[in-house]
């Protein structure tokens, strides 16, 4: 299943992408900037191991746009718990928002290849 592979793979170079943009926020804030930058890049290393696979593998079943929203639900889903757990920021109302804007891109984006019922 290409499909289920494919946002597994996602979801899993998501969180490298996650650390490596914000974690440095907390855990690499009494360093100077170009140590957090060569440490994030090393981590970001890791990331597009996994992302360039998803990606390729998810092209064989789901468009350009599609990869790309689902990108977006993946992040969305990957950022909120680190925000909130990892960075101990206050989940708030604007995250639901955030994530209704995303269901309806996800019907857009979608919505064309849904099965055309019959009868």
């Amino acid at each position: 299943m290409p499909g289920l592979q494919s946002i597994a793979l996602l979801a899993l170079s998501n969180i490298f992408m996650t650390f490596a943009w914000y974690a440095h926020l907390r855990d690499l804030r009494d360093k100077p900037w170009w140590i957090a930058a060569f440490i994030s890049w090393g981590i970001a290393l890791f990331e597009y191991l996994i992302q360039v696979p998803a990606n390729r593998i998810g092209y064989q079943v789901y468009s350009l746009g599609q990869l790309k929203i689902l990108q977006e639900v993946i992040t969305l889903s990957i950022f909120v718990p680190f925000a909130v757990f990892y960075m101990g920021q206050k989940l708030t109302w604007n995250y639901a928002g955030a994530a209704l804007c995303l269901a309806g891109a996800v019907f857009f984006i979608f919505r064309d290849a849904a099965p055309q019922a019959t009868g």
